[in-house]
């Protein structure tokens, strides 16, 4: 990996609902950072235009392993814009989906208590895809791909700039646990393959349990676990709760959640805070 990869934050990431990939900051070389997707995540809606906002912030203050030294810490915030079509046609038995990320960071930096201390604001690198999203009584399923578009300069340490392409391969399923489908449990994977060979490949896992109330909150326990998968031995597990309501006479949602990395490996290990709001358009 390279050295100035070791301290980036990793990005946004795509999809709806549970399909929904969006990102969080966690301070990982891919573009896809783990975090944004909770409850439902592999649950795609019907066919319509959607926006989804994110805002995020992450802090962590402890590096665990030998990629910074002692005294070093990250601040990360997000405001992430996303655009989601459900375009209403069916290819295999599945609903087509495209859409589009486009992330704005600030990140702030400091390494070995000001060794080096860095802090920017950007456009983050850009993210279009597609997805195909099955249903059924009992289970959805997702299935996507799309690319990070190599679209910010890299200058300096804390730049949100990556210096490469990405690819992002998107798979997950929602399973219902009750007839009336008020408990669910959920998985997204992603990989992410860059075309920079000194880069590693990365596996994501997000999951969530949800329980839908009698009041209609959502509420329940997510996490998430990454994997280098290319040569490097970087990882980060994270267990947390979210909540959430949707207004249906406004068609508007808002979903907040909290998670603590309770174990990481060559990696930043801190709290992620999020809201996330989805307007039906």
């Amino acid at each position: 990996m390279k050295n100035s990869q070791i301290l980036k934050y990793s990005s946004f990431a795509v999809i709806f609902g549970v399909l929904s990939q969006s990102f969080s900051p966690s301070v990982y070389a891919s573009h896809y950072g783990p975090g944004i997707e909770g409850l439902d995540n592999a649950k795609a809606p019907g066919p319509g235009l959607y926006y989804r906002g994110y805002a995020l912030e992450y802090r962590a203050d402890s590096y665990e392993g030998e990629g910074a030294p002692e005294n070093s810490e990250v601040t990360v915030n997000v405001a992430a814009n996303r655009f989601v079509w459900v375009t209403g046609a069916n290819f295999l038995g599945a609903d087509v989906i495209a859409e589009t990320v486009i992330p704005l960071i600030n990140i702030d930096l400091n390494i070995g208590n000001g060794a080096v201390r860095d802090e920017q604001f950007n456009v983050e690198d850009i993210f279009v895809g597609s997805v195909l999203s099955w249903h059924n009584q009992w289970w959805d399923a997702v299935a996507g791909a799309g690319m990070w578009f190599d679209t910010l300069d890299d200058d300096s340490p804390a730049d949100p700039g990556h210096d490469y392409n990405e690819v992002m391969l998107t798979y997950g399923a929602n399973f219902y646990l009750t007839d009336k489908k008020d408990v669910s449990i959920s998985a997204l994977s992603r990989y992410l393959i860059p075309d920079d060979s000194e880069v590693d490949e990365e596996l994501i896992v997000e999951w969530g349990l949800k329980k839908n109330l009698e009041t209609g909150i959502d509420i329940g326990i997510v996490g998430y676990d990454l994997w280098q998968t290319s040569g490097g031995n970087s990882e980060s597990h994270a267990i947390g709760v979210e909540a959430g309501y949707f207004w249906g006479s406004i068609k508007l949602g808002l979903n907040a959640a909290y998670y603590n990395d309770y174990d990481s490996s060559e990696n930043f290990e801190g709290d992620t805070f999020r809201l996330t709001l989805t307007k039906v358009l």
